[in-house]
């Protein structure tokens, strides 16, 4: 599964005294943010729906392959690229020399 971008509006001002007062103490800001949006989700989402979805990420991570469209026969593209082609020559049949 892919990660979502959660988008926080803060005071500027205060969003600067933050990051420096973590700095003194050496902690990260986005640490934290990902530690606290990790209890959020564990307090908020029923254990059985945390469980489903974990079986979910390790069966992903396994190499299982994501289902596809079917790819079309490489003659179908021939025929396109053929087809354009002719199209182009008629095109150019039309245009005064240069």
């Amino acid at each position: 599964m892919k990660n979502a971008t959660l988008t926080v509006a803060f005071n500027a001002e205060k969003l600067d005294a933050l990051v420096f007062h973590m700095g003194k103490k050496e902690a990260n800001l986005q640490e934290e943010l990902n530690e606290t949006v990790q209890r959020l989700y564990e307090k908020y989402v029923p254990q059985a729906t945390r469980e489903y979805i974990d079986d979910k990420v390790a069966r992903d991570g396994t190499g299982r392959e994501i289902a596809r469209r079917p790819v079309r026969p490489s003659s179908h593209r021939a025929r396109t690229l053929r087809s354009e082609d002719t199209q182009a020559e008629k095109v150019e049949e039309h245009l005064p020399p240069v």
